[in-house]
């Protein structure tokens, strides 16, 4: 009986510490943030994609999510802007700016793929004020060789600007955007 008891606490215990660590990674805050925002909106209701650039690049940071089940169904590792690094410092700056290689903060719309120099990717329209130039500067959701699917100690490689994945992650993102029938959101935060 006894360690039946203490089982059932190990259990207890264990998914406690994984709802705080998934509270982390991704904040409800920011789940409830998005929700309100698309609400009665010609967005997809279900699904969502959410960048936590708060956390280490080498970590897993980019999220889809889906809001019908409140569960993150696919996990990866995203790179960020090379001009968003700061020298000596583990912190992040971003901005709207052509030319300043940062990315950029906010919710985008995920719009029609294309075939370009990264092979298939998605325009990304910026919907706020923080990332309003999003398509006049040409950020786009697409992969790229160098960013790893595993999650290390590492940095990942930085881009100019534009969220990239693994291919594999890509892919695989690509599928859940391409049965949409509706936009789906993209929601970058720090």
């Amino acid at each position: 009986m006894r360690s039946l008891l203490l089982l059932l606490l190990f259990f207890i215990s264990c998914s406690e510490s994984k709802a705080q660590e998934n509270a982390e990674i991704l904040p409800k805050e920011k789940i409830s943030e998005l929700k309100n925002f698309i609400k009665n909106k010609n967005y997809n209701q279900d699904l969502a994609v959410f960048i936590n650039f708060k956390l280490h690049s080498g970590k897993y940071r980019y999220f889809v999510y889906d809001l019908k089940n409140n569960k993150i169904i696919q996990r990866a590792i995203v790179s960020h802007g090379s001009g968003s690094v700061i020298p000596k410092s583990s912190t992040l700056k971003f901005s709207n700016i052509e030319g300043s290689y940062q990315s950029s903060l906010g919710k985008y719309e995920i719009k029609e793929s294309y075939v370009g120099q990264f092979g298939k990717a998605y325009r990304l329209n910026g919907l706020d004020s923080t990332n309003s130039n999003a398509m006049q500067r040409a950020i786009v959701l697409h992969s790229f060789g160098c960013v790893p699917d595993k999650e290390s100690q590492n940095l990942a490689c930085l881009s100019l600007g534009c969220p990239m994945l693994s291919s594999k992650a890509f892919n695989e993102t690509a599928k859940h955007l391409d049965q949409s029938k509706k936009s789906v959101i993209l929601y970058a935060f720090y």
